[in-house]
């Protein structure tokens, strides 16, 4: 592990041949277009935008920038809304003796249905974005939700929720806690989870979200044909669980094996359980304690998915934890463009990524990260900007006030 005087960290993994036969098994291409085709389905659905930054790139010396923007997915402002639907829709089928085909949302959302499955419930546990997505999904087949939230949560991204139809439990403690208290609570209720995260005896379900996210990575990979390219050299992804960043870095090493990009996994400083995981280097998924007390609610999170952890320790190149203010910086480069690159609203969960790039590509304590990863002038680098504005009062803080501001001994000067 390596430290920089202001606590970014980093663990480099050096992988002679990765196994990526859990990746290619979890998160193939036939995976991948069946949860498209589902996708497609769903009134409002389009293709999310491949956003290029290439005076951006150009500034930070690199071939290109690519931002997969989810801000605007289904105008719920994450990309987690395809990793919950996909699931309520995998469960549906399995209830009605459907998997292995291709179902119509229409006839999930129907009475008949209904008459055969029951009165369902569906409940999670959230930090705002998947318990939004779940809530929705669950509104439009008909169904109830219950979602809990931590005691810390914004009352913005529980109105959000509310505001598709979920009762929202509020529970003390972190995210953590939420997960522990909806299990135990479904299971007194017989309501159904759909978490992201994973644990004993239940893993079908976190794959099936997981598997719901590649949607979007088939359109990133129609998009980089678009602008004639094979596909990104380099993929910073986010992590709480680990659920996105598994799916992300699993879709690409199914893709192209032993050739796939580099994937580094970025979290935050206060929320670190796979940074912790890798640093323990034993295989085992390890938790962390504490408040989790980070600006990044939607990574605030101290248990790994085991799941999520069986993908990333054997293919993800690097782990970083970084501190708030790298996340605030990413909020404001997106928000303030160079000159004929795009405008780009991203949450703090969202920005973190370009935040920890911009970092190693401007530090000197950070430039032997910068070689190691081989970041240069023909790079090819993506992003997902996961979420958009989920907190206007807290996004304006950081974009308007400064909140989080870089130390000044880490200020661009030129």
């Amino acid at each position: 592990m390596t430290d920089t005087p202001q606590e970014i960290s980093w663990i480099l993994r050096n992988h002679t041949v990765k196994d990526i036969g859990l990746s290619t098994e979890l998160f193939s291409m036939k995976q991948a277009m069946t949860a498209r085709r589902f996708h497609k389905q769903i009134p409002g659905y389009r293709m999310s935008p491949l956003q290029g930054l290439p005076n951006l790139a150009t500034m930070f010396g690199v071939g290109g920038i690519w931002v997969k923007d989810e801000s605007s997915r289904l105008q719920l402002n994450s990309f987690k809304v395809l990793g919950g639907s996909f699931a309520l829709y995998r469960y549906l089928q399995k209830q009605l003796g459907l998997l292995g085909e291709d179902t119509p949302f229409a006839y999930l959302a129907s009475d008949e249905v209904k008459e055969k499955v029951g009165n369902l419930v569906f409940a999670s546990a959230t930090d705002g974005n998947h318990g939004r997505g779940i809530a929705w999904a669950a509104k439009k087949l008909g169904f109830k939700c219950v979602i809990y939230v931590h005691a810390e949560t914004s009352s913005r991204r529980i109105d959000a929720i509310k505001s598709n139809g979920a009762k929202v439990v509020i529970v003390d403690g972190n995210y953590d806690d939420a997960v522990r208290q909806v299990a135990i609570d479904a299971k007194i209720n017989g309501w159904t989870i759909i978490s992201d995260t994973s644990w004993d005896n239940y893993t079908e379900i976190p794959t099936w979200i997981m598997q719901g996210y590649l949607t979007m990575l088939t359109e990133a990979q129609e998009q980089f044909g678009g602008v004639g390219l094979v596909k990104p050299t380099h993929v910073f992804i986010q992590a709480g669980v680990g659920a996105l960043a598994a799916s992300v870095i699993g879709f690409y090493h199914a893709l192209f094996g032993q050739d796939a990009p580099k994937c580094i996994v970025v979290e935050p400083d206060q929320a670190p359980c796979l940074f912790a995981s890798a640093l323990a280097d034993d295989g085992k998924p390890h938790s962390v304690t504490g408040a989790l007390d980070t600006i990044m609610a939607g990574l605030a999170c101290g248990d790994p998915s085991p799941i999520a952890w069986d993908i990333l320790k054997n293919t993800a190149d690097a782990f970083m934890k970084v501190p708030d203010y790298v996340a605030a910086k990413g909020m404001r480069v997106y928000a303030t463009p160079l000159n004929g690159d795009p405008f780009i609203i991203s949450g703090e969960s969202g920005a973190v990524t370009l935040g920890a790039f911009a970092s190693i590509m401007q530090y000197p304590e950070l430039v032997e990260l910068k070689k190691a990863l081989g970041l240069d002038e023909t790079s090819q680098v993506l992003f997902v900007n996961s979420e958009g504005n989920t907190d206007p009062v807290h996004f304006r803080q950081i974009i308007w006030e400064g909140a989080n501001p870089v130390p000044k001994q880490y200020w661009i000067n030129r």
